[in-house]
């Protein structure tokens, strides 16, 4: 699963029917930087484009899960379940959840709402993966920076994401981007074993 990171920020409404509003915001078109290059590699940044959710967020038929880390066995809200609406723009991605009275008593749900209400976890990471090239020939595009320190850049390698099929959204503690709030990844498949990331998608990669 690939998953890019933003921190648009979270915002927890109690509701009269006793559940709770989990509402957040994921920014297109920012640049993270994924990775410095270390001492002697160049920096890696991503872009995520506008719109680049669009296929699966569109299709309402389609479930997308809001999750703990990541981890499909920590689930907050889904648009199955009707607990997850989802709003996409040229601006930004946009979710609202409703974390009912029954989950608010499971034990992680209670850890993941307290470490929002502290102020310590409110980073938002979408989960995704490209499509296969047979349906979008060019899901993403490469191209170096150049160097031009005295702009903020370089040389570093940027890639934007063009389309994505996005599955999950995650709650998260830091954040790459910075109006969303939330951490870099690799660029190399990483195996659940050391990862810990339960993958119910076949061919699916998680960036970290």
């Amino acid at each position: 699963m690939l998953t890019g990171f933003a921190g648009g920020g979270l915002e927890l409404r109690k509701r009269a029917s006793g559940a709770l509003a989990l509402q957040g915001r994921f920014p297109y078109g920012k640049r993270a930087v994924l990775s410095d290059g270390g001492r002697t590699g160049r920096p890696k940044k991503e872009v995520i484009a506008p719109r680049a959710f669009a296929y699966r967020v569109d299709r309402p038929e389609e479930d997308i899960h809001l999750l703990v880390g990541h981890s499909f066995d920590k689930p907050l809200a889904s648009r199955g379940a009707g607990t997850l609406d989802i709003v996409d723009s040229e601006e930004a991605l946009t979710f609202t959840a409703m974390i009912t009275e029954e989950m608010q008593q499971v034990s992680y749900v209670r850890d993941i709402l307290a470490s929002i209400g502290a102020g310590l976890t409110l980073g938002i990471s979408p989960g995704f993966r490209l499509p296969p090239k047979r349906a979008v020939p060019e899901p993403e595009k490469i191209e170096d920076e150049g160097h031009d320190p005295e702009n903020g850049a370089h040389n570093a390698i940027i890639r934007t994401v063009l389309a994505a099929l996005l599955y999950e959204i995650s709650i998260v503690t830091r954040p790459a981007y910075d109006e969303a709030q939330v951490e870099a990844r690799n660029w190399q498949p990483a195996p659940t074993s050391r990862t810990g990331f339960i993958n119910p998608y076949e061919g699916v990669v998680r960036w970290r």
